[in-house]
């Protein structure tokens, strides 16, 4: 019996020589576990059963070592890879597993890897007892590591019941993964179970999402779950869910809404679904929502009549009954779509009720449905608070009224209007509206005695006296300030009342100081209407106490233009002192109107040296930019009264008074005042006063007419002292623009001294340098002093009939005159300066020419113009031809 059982362990204990080293060493170190793994690596390439019988025998020494089992069942897997499942080796496989997991239980590599060997041997209940015994045997600070490797074997066969209940051991444990469950159960088509889990997910707060979903975003996917799915979602109370979503997504009503109204078309009622619609659009109170619950309302009611309309035409044996209810769901879809706007505005007022424009929208929507007007009104006037109203409120009282008048209810109208003169208002101006339309409408009704009583009734005062803005009082206790009120009164007593009442209207209008100057006016106009002039002129001495200027203007105008149109000069020392009284505070700006105005009174029915006092004032008086008219209007009167002599003194107070623009053209004009007169030696003074403000550059107008001037009644010497004055006026301009770029060059380079001293020395190179070019540019210019003669050049030689080296070019060219014997006489003294003989000095040469030419200048005698006399009339018969 030895014998036969000791045969086979001979056979397998048949060592190759490489082996003997190795078995020595176990011999003598059976325990030692890098002994054995040594031996172990050197038979890796042997074959199976070799070095499946070292791991075994070097278990049976050891068999706590978790490294050698570790590696033993790694070599083991890889030697079945490849089969088919059903190979008997699979069976080996998992028995050494089974004798690997006595030893080492609580190692969960040992409990993975076996889990997952299982998984791939197709064997689903082996595999659960698998999994199941790891999660006894380990930890359960261990379970994270079998759970995913247990999830993902009852996700890879379609075992719904095992993985529903496997998952739900598994959130026990992992709760926050309950989303993982959730796909998975809608995968498996559990959508009962998922929209538990949803629910249940969406009710704990303290639930944080893995994917970063916020609860709102979950609460979507549970109303998008239980409202496409109503026939397998049973265990949920789909509206209280939808209706408790509602209260708490306030911003997604539209989408919570169009999901229950869904749930109820999914589940084929569709009265109850219309019946969400007609809800969700009486309710929300946003145009987006409103506007996602009308398309989708509006989409039903479309596609619930095509398919009812398909059938009909489908079904040969139709009834009327389908007619009539193709007919009813057609209606109901037209009603829908003429409400819209309607439904819209409802939208707009739930968002504000107060807002005072939109209830006149909804008004103008139910046009001819007097009823549903009336209504409208009345909830308005009923719901809008006036602290909170948007718009003015008076108009909806006011249209309300407006209302019922033009049906013919003048009696409600009158109602509405009491009980909105009622109203607690922001602004005493809107009650005033309400009093001033209803007493239109008592006009429009003829009632003028009905019209009076009102505006009595709104002017009352009150018991006690109340300031117009104090705030802290109603608005009917300051409603007796309202000019617009007074105004509407004064109005009506003007057309319906007496003299005495409308006055007094007028009166207490001023006592009150609410009066404008158009009251006044007005007042001075109903007072000379009736004759009472006086009384007129009164009336607007107290708008003028009342106003200050520029308000008063008006005022002044009005009584000034009434006055002399009426007394014209009768009254003149009256008349003086009210113009006096009117200038005496008025601004420049409109002073002009005035003086004008007075010193026409003087000129027509005053004395002529008060009208020149007025103008002289006026001068002063008016506006710098209208100073220069305001001299023309007296130059003018002046020749007109006295004679243009007597203009002189204004033309000299006008030249030191106005500024440079304007005193140019006032030297002119006195210049050609003294030419007319005959005193060209004055003219030439004046030209030559104003030629200091005028840079040659800028003002070559009034150059030229100094040069025709001069040319007209000047000779040789008056020209050349006249270009003299040019270039040193052009000089003096020069200078100071050079002074100018002096010190700007000064400022930066004392501003950029700090950078070094060579900014200082290139500024003063550069001025240097531009005195040394006007030095070089003096030499080049013909001496002043020492030419006793200005040479006259003909324009031709600037023309270009003669060649370049010949042509000379003078700036300071005059044209002389342009007669054909003026120009032959300036050619013949060309022609003797061309001609004269190099010995000749320069300055005969310049006397020949020079003296040819003033040969023909003719100065003319003209007789004394008439207006220098003024009044006066000749004294001879040829004088008065002469004029």
């Amino acid at each position: 019996m030895s014998e036969k059982s000791t045969q086979p362990l001979q056979v397998e204990l048949n060592f190759e020589e490489e082996d003997v080293p190795y078995e020595e060493e176990i011999l003598r170190n059976a325990y030692s576990v890098k002994h054995w793994l040594r031996y172990i690596d050197h038979k890796a390439k042997a074959p199976n059963n070799g070095v499946n019988l070292v791991y075994e025998r070097a278990l049976k020494e050891l068999p706590g070592s978790y490294k050698i089992w570790y590696n033993y069942l790694r070599t083991r897997r890889k030697q079945v890879r490849g089969r088919i499942p059903t190979d008997p080796m699979y069976e080996q496989v998992n028995n050494t597993f089974e004798r690997a997991l006595v030893f080492m239980h609580k190692m969960p590599r040992i409990w993975m890897d076996y889990g997952v060997f299982m998984s791939s041997q197709c064997k689903i209940t082996r595999t659960r007892h698998v999994f199941d015994r790891a999660l006894r045997a380990l930890p359960i600070t261990q379970h994270g590591r079998i759970w995913p490797l247990y999830l993902k074997f009852v996700q890879r066969y379609e075992i719904p019941e095992t993985a529903l209940r496997v998952y739900r051991r598994y959130l026990k444990l992992f709760p926050e993964d309950a989303e993982e469950y959730v796909a998975y159960l809608q995968e498996a088509q559990r959508l009962d179970e998922a929209a538990q889990q949803l629910a249940h997910i969406v009710d704990n707060e303290h639930f944080v999402s893995k994917h970063g979903k916020s609860n709102h975003q979950l609460w979507n996917e549970l109303c998008d779950l239980i409202s496409k799915h109503p026939h397998k979602v049973h265990s949920l109370n789909v509206d209280a869910i939808i209706r408790g979503g509602l209260r708490r997504y306030t911003d997604q009503l539209g989408h919570l809404w169009n999901s229950l109204a869904d749930y109820y078309v999914r589940s084929g009622l569709f009265d109850r679904a219309r019946d969400i619609y007609e809800e969700a659009i009486q309710t929300v109170t946003t145009v987006r929502d409103f506007t996602q619950v009308f398309d989708e309302y509006a989409q039903f009611e479309e596609l619930s009549l095509n398919k009812r309309m398909e059938q009909v035409a489908n079904d040969e044996d139709a009834s009327e009954e389908d007619d009539i209810d193709v007919e009813l769901r057609l209606s109901r879809f037209e009603y829908l779509m003429e409400r819209r706007l309607l439904l819209l505005n409802s939208v707009l007022l739930r968002q504000n009720p107060h807002n005072v424009h939109e209830w006149h929208k909804r008004v103008k929507l139910y046009e001819d449905k007097p009823e549903e007007i009336i209504n409208t009104y009345t909830e308005a006037v009923q719901t809008v608070q006036p602290k909170l109203a948007v718009g003015q409120l008076h108009t909806l009282w006011v249209e309300f009224a407006k209302f019922y008048e033009e049906n013919g209810q003048v009696d409600d109208a009158r109602v509405v209007f009491e009980r909105g003169t009622q109203v607690e208002y922001v602004k005493v101006e809107h009650l005033a509206a309400v009093w001033c339309e209803w007493a239109e409408m008592e006009l429009r009704q003829q009632q003028f005695e009905a019209a009076l009583k009102l505006m009595q009734r709104a002017t009352a005062m009150p018991k006690r006296k109340v300031a117009y803005h104090d705030e802290t009082e109603t608005v009917q206790m300051r409603l007796y300030k309202s000019l617009k009120v007074w105004s509407m009164y004064a109005d009506l007593e003007e057309s319906f009342g007496t003299f005495k009442t409308c006055k007094a209207v007028y009166e207490r209008i001023i006592d009150l100081k609410i009066c404008t100057p158009q009251i006044i006016i007005n007042y001075g106009l109903f007072l000379e209407e009736h004759n009472y002039y006086e009384e007129a002129y009164r009336a607007y001495e107290k708008g003028i106490a009342l106003f200050k200027w520029p308000n008063v203007y008006d005022i002044w105008n009005s009584y000034l233009t009434k006055f002399l149109k009426r007394y014209g000069g009768t009254k003149l020392e009256r008349a003086r002192d009210l113009f006096e009284q009117c200038l005496d505070n008025c601004p420049p700006e409109h002073a002009k109107y005035f003086y004008l105005l007075y010193a026409k009174l003087e000129e027509e029915h005053g004395l002529a040296r008060h009208a020149m006092a007025v103008y002289d004032r006026a001068t002063s008086a008016v506006k710098e930019d209208e100073m220069f008219d305001m001299y023309n209007i007296f130059i003018k009167k002046a020749a007109e009264i006295y004679g243009l002599p007597r203009t002189r003194e204004i033309y000299e107070k006008a030249i030191e008074a106005l500024p440079e623009q304007n005193m140019r053209h006032m030297c002119v004009k006195f210049a050609e005042l003294e030419t007319k007169l005959g005193e060209v030696d004055r003219a030439r003074a004046i030209y030559s006063h104003c030629s200091q403000v005028c840079d040659p550059r800028i003002t070559a107008d009034f150059w030229q007419t100094w040069k025709e001037f001069e040319v007209r009644h000047g000779n040789e010497d008056t020209m050349r002292e006249m270009l003299r004055i040019k270039r040193s006026v052009q000089a003096t301009y020069n200078t100071q623009v050079n002074m100018m770029a002096a010190q700007f060059l000064n400022t930066n380079s004392g501003a950029a001294a700090d950078a070094g001293a060579g900014s200082g020395s290139d500024a003063m190179r550069m001025l240097e340098e531009k005195a040394r070019q006007a030095a070089a540019e003096a030499k080049q210019k013909p001496s002043q002093t020492t030419s006793s003669n200005i040479m006259f050049v003909r324009g031709e030689t600037q023309g270009g009939s003669k060649t370049k080296d010949n042509t000379v070019v003078n700036p300071d060219e005059i044209d002389i005159g342009d007669s054909d014997e003026e120009d032959d006489d300036e050619d013949e003294a060309e022609d003797a300066a061309d001609h004269a003989p190099e010995g000749d000095s320069a300055a005969a040469t310049k006397t020949d020419a020079e003296g040819l030419i003033m040969k023909k200048l003719r100065f003319e005698q003209k007789a004394i113009p008439a207006k220098v006399f003024g009044g006066l009339k000749p004294s001879t018969q040829q004088d008065s031809d002469e004029e």
